[in-house]
């Protein structure tokens, strides 16, 4: 008995997505069609059905496409990153718990006119996350008081979402970018410049968009990679163009720089 395959239309309509969708997804890598009709038309397998699933199951938690696609590609097992999502989510409920009592308590001591405790004041400002580290020391020692605070709020915002974009995405775009560089593929190489791309847009995310904070963040790298590297395979702390895997790789900088260059 041959096992189930789709076309690309039941295919659609079984997920609730176009075939225009599928076919952007296939045009990008994301989602490619494991076996083609003599005719050439698209047919879908089982396997290509589960990796549909696991596209959609990422995408509800709000991840981009091609962050979808570093993940899967790279063997990041999708319950992890869903595990990990719930963790978050978990941990945020807590600290809410937290912060409810925290503030119902000041609340009370300030209604009944009562001046509250310095520990009640400090209790607050620790569950309002005020004064929170955020940044790893080798950006603590390099970046000013108010581009750190930029960091750790753009990481906030992100939530459970930066823990996946630091811990997998970061660094497998650098061992990518590493194995062009080594195998000697020049920068303007399309592949190299997608990757430098990709870095970027991170960057904006955890930088808002703030040039100076990037340029500081990117000034630290080149100037202490192997402290920016945090344990050698994850950006320091969770921050952008962070550490290099593998212990840190100096030529990679410029590396990226001249593909940036070629790109625009």
């Amino acid at each position: 008995m041959n096992a189930a395959t789709w076309k690309v239309g039941a295919l659609a309509e079984a997920s609730g997505l176009t075939v225009r969708t599928l076919h952007h997804w296939d045009a990008i890598g994301l989602l490619c069609p494991s076996q083609r009709t003599a005719g050439g038309h698209r047919e879908y397998t089982e396997d290509d059905a589960v990796r549909l699933y696991q596209v959609l199951a990422l995408r509800n938690l709000g991840l981009g496409l091609e962050s979808i696609r570093v993940c899967l590609d790279s063997g990041v097992d999708p319950a992890r990153v869903v595990r990990d999502h719930l963790a978050g989510v978990e941990a945020s409920l807590a600290a809410l718990e937290t912060l409810r009592h925290t503030l119902r308590r000041l609340d009370g001591e300030l209604a009944a006119a009562r001046t509250p405790t310095v520990t009640a004041l400090f209790d607050a400002l620790r569950a309002t996350g005020a004064g929170a580290a955020g940044a790893g020391p080798a950006l603590r020692h390099r970046l000013e008081p108010d581009q750190l605070r930029t960091l750790e709020t753009q990481a906030t915002a992100l939530g459970s979402l930066a823990h996946y974009l630091l811990e997998v995405e970061w660094p497998e775009l650098y061992r990518r970018a590493e194995r062009l560089r080594t195998e000697g593929v020049a920068p303007g190489d399309p592949r190299v410049r997608r990757l430098a791309a990709r870095m970027d847009e991170l960057s904006t995310l955890f930088t808002g968009g703030d040039t100076a904070v990037s340029d500081a963040v990117r000034t630290a790298w080149r100037e202490d990679p192997a402290a920016m590297s945090g344990d050698g395979a994850a950006p320091d702390a969770g921050l952008p163009d962070g550490g290099l895997p593998d212990g840190g790789l100096p030529d990679l900088p410029a590396y990226l720089d001249r593909a940036r260059a070629a790109g625009s």
